[in-house]
């Protein structure tokens, strides 16, 4: 690694850790879990030193990183019951989504931490405290120092369901002295798709497989599909779910819906109604990051539209007078993404209507729900792409037709029941990631 450009990098990220501080400090406001254990970010931990080398190390960044790297390490649990974990986290959520999988799958000796600060002090540390033999980074996080420590210490690094946008590629060779040394020096690269193993090519990184993604072999929880779709049954109205919403999406959805249900009123002339109210089918609002419940909350009410929250439901919807008067759900709980796809007729694919790259299809598809996406899905191209040529989901130019394709689709069963169709069959033939994966780290377990 070029050393004045790792050198200036280093000072940045040692000089930045009373902002980071701050920074903990703004959002444990929101979110208290970033307020928990903030001396681990830089490299001082209350777990007693390891005496020798026997942690796997798996970072996984945030909530849904943390759900794929659970598909794996159950399936290396399964295969090699001794092994000892090391998790680490950089979000809240991915901390607490980590925590439950410990408790689902966890041994004694397991270990959950944050991630440390990639500053050379507290990069240190950490591999001094915890003297892990292999590293296993889920998708995307590539931090040079810590690479750097790595390579110095001898231990395998290997990036695991690797997935690289067109625009993370530009932004890595604009850093070439800092990034490509990074990618370089990594052990091996497990590819999504071809296309990312090519952009990690380009970078140096030693493509080792291109083995799918990890997300296709995830399973949907069975009873809460089956509860949601007994829900939808129970309704005499259409659901028009709007997956992993990101700000700024959510207002023009909103404006939309009520653009649809004034068009409704005129065409049945229910003029005794509010024409801003909806009627003829329910929109549900699931909004990608929790700390912003309460947000998407507000703005519902500031267009003059009645909301329900999941949490403040005793059972079905349809059991609820303040439910069903509602025009908006607001699906404000975690990890019951499955029911929220059996409940909805089809799903809006959220960060796709924005230039955010979009958010992953490929639950819903798991689920049977069709998906509407938008233009922007760069984060997910490959299997968006395959989605669409499939007839698992849509593409649409923006959210007008987005709304529009959505509510058409849950008016025509023939083609409702056709993209059902095509979307589990689409998340059946895409899996065996997993499987290939664990085959793969034979080589260093």
């Amino acid at each position: 690694m070029s050393d004045w450009a790792r050198g200036l990098y280093s000072a940045l990220m040692t000089l930045g850790q009373p902002l980071l501080r701050r920074k903990l400090a703004r959002r444990g406001q929101q979110e208290p879990g970033y307020l928990e254990a903030v001396a681990e970010r830089f490299g001082h931990y209350s777990q007693p030193a390891e005496t020798a080398s026997e942690l796997v190390w798996v970072h996984a960044v945030s909530l849904g990183e943390t759900r794929t790297a659970a598909m794996l390490l159950k399936a290396l649990r399964a295969q090699y019951p001794a092994l000892r974990l090391l998790i680490t986290h950089g979000t809240a959520t991915g901390r607490e989504e980590g925590r439950a999988l410990l408790q689902s799958i966890g041994r004694p000796g397991d270990v959950q931490v944050w991630q440390p600060w990639d500053s050379p002090a507290a990069v240190r540390r950490f591999f001094s405290h915890f003297k892990p033999r292999l590293g296993l980074l889920m998708e995307t996080e590539i931090w040079p120092n810590l690479v750097a420590e790595s390579t110095s210490r001898g231990m395998p690094l290997v990036l695991v369901n690797g997935r690289l946008s067109a625009k993370s590629l530009k932004q890595a060779q604009g850093l070439g002295p800092l990034s490509l040394p990074a990618y370089g020096a990594l052990s091996a690269v497990y590819a999504q798709t071809e296309l990312d193993a090519d952009r990690f090519r380009q970078l140096g990184a030693p493509v080792a497989g291109v083995f799918g993604n990890l997300k296709f072999d995830a399973t949907p929880d069975a009873a809460q599909l089956a509860t949601g779709q007994a829900w939808r049954q129970a309704l005499a109205q259409p659901v028009l779910m709007f997956a992993s919403s990101r700000e700024g999406e959510e207002d023009d959805f909103l404006k939309k819906i009520m653009a649809v249900a004034q068009e409704q009123r005129a065409q049945v002339a229910i003029d005794s109604v509010a024409i801003r109210r909806l009627g003829r089918f329910k929109a549900l609002i699931v909004p990608r990051h929790p700390q912003r419940f309460d947000e998407v909350a507000a703005l519902v009410a500031q267009h003059g539209l009645r909301v329900s929250r999941r949490s403040q439901w005793q059972g079905s919807p349809a059991d609820s007078m303040e439910a069903m008067n509602a025009d908006v759900w607001l699906g404000d709980s975690l990890g019951e993404m499955a029911l929220y796809y059996g409940l909805s007729d089809a799903a809006l694919l959220g960060g796709s209507f924005a230039p955010l790259g979009g958010q992953n299809l490929i639950e819903a598809a798991a689920c049977g729900c069709p998906v509407v996406m938008g233009p922007h899905t760069f984060n997910f191209t490959e299997a968006a792409e395959m989605a669409e040529a499939e007839g698992a989901a849509l593409r649409v130019a923006g959210m007008a037709e987005a709304v529009q394709a959505g509510l058409g689709l849950a008016g025509d069963s023939a083609a409702l029941a056709k993209a059902v169709a095509a979307g589990l069959a689409f998340a059946a033939r895409n899996r065996g990631a997993t499987a290939k994966t664990v085959q793969a780290l034979r080589n260093y377990l």
